[in-house]
């Protein structure tokens, strides 16, 4: 890019406390000749905390596409471009990655002020293993997409974490549960950073009675962090979420599920238990 050329700088925003907004970020934003906001409303009153004021622009999943070109050429007229989500760092299930794409493409600086991640927060509270961790931000809203989701990841290692709605929370630890297994230890993080943080701990058979009799674990935001697997078998969980519900369309779940668990090298014990739950989401008889 030839001199004189912008920057793009990908800055991390508090996940609720407004004094984990780093010294750093806050001259970034108050030097940045655009920022670049998921809410504008939201950012502003972020600014309007620190003091500052500076032109704000919407950028969110709807209009990300549509503006990317416009954006470059501000940067290669040579100006400064902060990209900020609602809270912690963008583009972890938040928008970001169109334009930070083009920029690199384009041969633009695209730096990162570090900060704050309900990731990585959830993470260092939840005592489960965080040398190898897989995040799968939220789950498909989709019934089918959803299970087959959950039954891939019921057999991975690593541990796993998950975005989730208040109001679905009780629902997904029910679901985990039954893909999962009531066993596997889980954490609910809440409100990280926030007044009322909570985290709670136990199997996902205990979570579940938990949000079934405390409302406050369906309030605010939520993080949830699951143990990875141990000792489930091996085999292809992902061969085994699309070859059931192919299956089950001419034969009943028992039969399906002895298929599937041959062709998949999964356990025919938790092919059936997934057989049967496809089978009961379908509205057939499981047998």
């Amino acid at each position: 890019m030839a001199a004189g050329a912008g920057r793009l700088e990908v800055i991390a925003t508090p996940i609720g406390n407004i004094g984990d907004l780093s010294p750093r970020a806050r001259a970034s934003l108050a030097a940045a000749d655009l920022v670049l906001a998921e809410d504008t409303r939201r950012t502003a009153a972020l600014l309007a905390s620190c003091g500052l004021s500076r032109p704000l622009l919407a950028l969110h999943d709807h209009n990300e596409g549509s503006r990317v070109e416009a954006l470059l050429e501000r940067l290669g007229r040579g100006e400064v471009l902060a990209l900020v989500s609602d809270a912690g760092t963008p583009l972890v299930s938040d928008p970001g990655f169109l334009l930070v794409r083009a920029a690199a493409a384009a041969g633009i600086a695209v730096t990162t002020i570090a900060g704050p991640s309900a990731v990585t927060a959830a993470l260092a509270v939840a005592g489960l293993p965080t040398d190898r961790f897989v995040f799968e931000g939220f789950l498909p809203a989709g019934r089918g997409e959803r299970q087959a989701v959950m039954t891939r990841l019921a057999q991975e290692p690593r541990t796993l974490v998950l975005f989730e709605a208040p109001h679905r929370i009780a629902a997904t630890l029910q679901e985990l549960a039954e893909a999962f297994g009531g066993e596997r230890a889980a954490v609910v993080a809440r409100e990280l950073t926030k007044v009322y943080e909570s985290i709670y701990r136990g199997t996902l058979a205990e979570l579940v009675a938990r949000a079934g009799r405390d409302p406050d674990l369906a309030r605010g935001e939520i993080t949830l962090v699951i143990a990875g697997a141990t000792g489930a078998g091996g085999g292809d969980a992902a061969l085994l979420a699309r070859a059931l519900p192919l299956l089950l369309r001419d034969l009943p779940p028992a039969r399906a599920a002895a298929i599937a668990a041959q062709l998949s090298g999964v356990p025919r014990s938790l092919a059936y238990e997934h057989a049967r739950r496809l089978a009961r989401d379908n509205g057939a008889e499981p047998d």
